[in-house]
Order: structure tokens, then sequence, then C-alpha cells
């Protein structure tokens, strides 16, 4: 039996919910899903009695559950997850190679994606026909594929182009969607002769976009895409971000014919809180830092770190960091925290001293997991991950396209 819910809910990220979580890092832990819904929150409701267990019985109850029903469900946790929704996670990873590893995962008849809308999504249609994607929690959205809604960013591609014009046998513009993109929008980029990225192959990206078109429009983080920009060669000059607020997206006719990048006016509400001031004083504290952000960073802070990459590039970083080492990491506090925790051998920390974990994976509390589990073996599928035909099908060779790229 399947119980359906709408297949997204769409819940402002509002000021409130983003610094509800924030901490100075001295008791960073889950509370009971009550105690965590009082904080003025609002996320999918879910059966009255799951919201006084403690950890523990959440933890005992889903430990049980996980033995009895073996293979047949896999569970995925991104590194931004909590460290008690990590712990039952078969495999870990940030959002493409979760994908990548739920389509693998042929054995499994349910795959329980602990991450955010858009990376059940994406599982659901890289997975087999006979498989079932889960989102613990269905209000466990992306701030930043919400900046890049589907009505704005089709109505924005239609303007575009009904302003450019090819000067040479290549498409005017080239469209390059982000992976934290919504189903709908990848498949707007798969209809229209474009690509998916990730943070480890935005360049690679670029380049086959320029291969086949004069400009790129870059959906949904202007900052991943500024950065991979100037590393590709583009100037500041040559790029331009266009606000969906605005008409024409704020920008004359002029200026959008001279750009050579289009970058959507979106962002990480996590990774634009780092600062070059925060770098400055990690320097301060310890002269030999290494600085290692992510690429949704903003310009001013890439420029001044000394690594930037991927969640599995800061990963590996860490991991082949000689004892000893300091690293001021700017990226989500989970991931940094079990770093530290893992490599005790190497001080590593986080650039801000505030820890704001992403107030959206937060949304998978583990009281949702328990509820999804229980339920599958009450022989219901609770918040089923569905994606029309249609948008399978675009979205899927959108992606395709990206896993052709060289690595």
């Amino acid at each position: 039996m399947v119980i359906k819910y709408q297949n997204k809910i769409n819940i402002p990220i509002t000021e409130l919910e983003q610094s509800a979580f924030c901490q100075d890092g001295s008791n960073f832990r889950t509370k009971t899903l009550e105690e965590e819904f009082n904080s003025g929150v609002r996320w999918q409701k879910i059966p009255t009695r799951y919201l006084k267990l403690s950890p523990d019985e959440i933890r005992e109850s889903i430990k049980k559950l996980k033995d009895a029903m073996g293979s047949k469900v896999t569970i995925l946790g991104h590194h931004y997850q909590r460290e008690d929704v990590i712990e039952f996670s078969d495999l870990q990873g940030d959002s493409f190679l979760l994908s990548k590893l739920a389509a693998e995962k042929n054995d499994s008849e349910i795959i329980i994606f602990c991450g955010v809308h858009f990376m059940a999504e994406t599982a659901e249609i890289l997975s087999a026909n006979n498989q079932k994607v889960i989102l613990p929690n269905m209000a466990a959205g992306c701030s930043m594929a919400d900046m890049a809604a589907t009505e704005d960013v089709k109505r924005s591609w239609k303007q575009i182009n009904e302003t450019l014009s090819s000067t040479n046998d290549k498409k005017p513009v080239i469209p390059v969607t982000y992976m934290n993109s919504t189903a709908s929008i990848k498949a707007l980029c798969g209809e229209n002769n474009g690509i998916v990225c990730t943070s480890s192959n935005a360049d690679k990206a670029f380049e086959w976009a320029f291969e086949r078109g004069e400009r790129i429009l870059f959906v949904p983080d202007q900052h991943l895409g500024r950065n991979t920009g100037l590393d590709y060669g583009i100037k500041e000059s040559e790029m331009v971000i266009w606000d969906p607020y605005k008409k024409n997206g704020g920008l004359s006719d002029e200026e959008l014919i001279k750009s050579k990048l289009i970058l959507w006016k979106g962002h990480c509400s996590v990774h634009t809180r780092f600062s070059v001031d925060q770098i400055n004083s990690a320097r301060k504290k310890y002269p030999d830092v290494n600085i290692l952000v992510h690429p949704e960073c903003t310009n001013e802070v890439v420029s001044k770190a000394d690594y930037v990459g991927s969640t599995e590039y800061i990963k590996n970083m860490v991991h082949n960091a000689p004892s000893g080492s300091n690293w001021a990491i700017g990226t989500e506090i989970n991931l940094v925290k079990r770093l530290a925790h893992t490599y005790t051998d190497k001080n590593v920390f986080c650039l801000d001293d505030m820890i704001c974990p992403c107030s959206t994976m937060y949304r998978v509390h583990p009281a949702y997991l328990l509820w999804v589990m229980e339920g599958l073996v009450a022989g219901y599928v609770i918040n089923q991950i569905k994606v029309d035909d249609k948008t399978q099908e675009f979205s899927k060779l959108s992606l395709q396209r990206m896993l052709d790229l060289p690595s």
C-alpha cells in the first residue's frame, strides 16, 4: 500500500527557522521532535506518538527495524545530515555520488534518501523502475533549488532566447543547471540542449556548453557559476546576474547580448555565511592554517582560500592531510564536525564560530526515518518520490550528458 502525499511541500526558509538551530558549538545535539517543533518550524506533520520519543528510544527502534529489513532497504545519508541519521545510513556521500550509488543498488526494493527533495528526485530518475525512493520528511527541500522555481525559469528562458540570436552555427545560449535543482529544471536543460553539473565537474560542463553555444545560462547558484566562470577565463565584465523578479531580469538587451555567462540570482544560505574576516581570524590564530572552502561560497571568500572544492573534495583533502595540520573549513557544520571527530590527529574546525546547520537538511529528524521504516514493515510506503514520465525522460538526458563528461 502506498500513502500518497503531495510530491513536494514548499515551505519558505524564514529567518526564524534559519536561525532556530544555530548554536555556539557547546551543545550540538538532537532534541525530541516536539522540542524542535517548538522552535517555530513548520515541517511535515507526523503521528503524535513520534513527537515525544527520546533520541535513544528512536535509535533502538531503528536498529531493530534495519536488521529486520536487511538488504531490501538501502538508507542513503548525505554528508550534511545529523550524526544520528548518518549512523544508520548504508552509504554516505554528496548528492550526485549518492544518486549514482542508488542506481547501482539493484538488490534493494526501497531506497530511503536522507537528504533533500531534489536529491531524492535524482535518485528516482536514475534508479530502476522496480525501486521506490522515499524521502523521510517531504518538507526537506533546498532553499537554493527553491530560488529557481520552474515557471520563473521557463519564463526567463523564453525571454532570454527572444533577445539573443547566434552569429554562427552555435546556439545563442546553453542552459546549465547545478545538481541542486528540481527535476523540472533538469528536464528544461535536457529538452534545450543543456546539461547538469556538480560542484566537482562544473568546469567540464562549461567546456561542454561553450563547444555548443555562445553563452551559458547558469542556474541556480550564482556563486558556483561565477567561481567556475572566472576559473574558465570569463571576465567579470562578461558576466551578468539575471533577477527573475525584475523586468527582463534587470538587464538591458545590450548587457545580455555582450554577456558570456548569465548567472541566475540564487545562492546557498549556508555557504554565503562565510567571510574574509573569518579567514583572517583563522590565519591570525593559526598562521599555518589551511583554508578549505566549498565553491558555493562567494568569490571574495574563494579567492582568499587555499583550497576550493566539492563536499567529496573537502572530505578527501582532510583524509589525506598530514597529522598535526590545521584546517579551517567553510562548509556545512555536520560534515565539519564529523571530520573533526574522525581525524583527531588534525585540528579541524569551522570558519564560522556560530554553528548553523543546513536548515532544510536538518528537517530529516531521526523520528521521520523511524516513521517511514515502521510504515514499510506495516506494508505502507510513506513519502514515495515520483517524477512524471516526460520530466524523467528529459532530466535523464541532461544527467546522462553530465555522466558522459570526461572524468
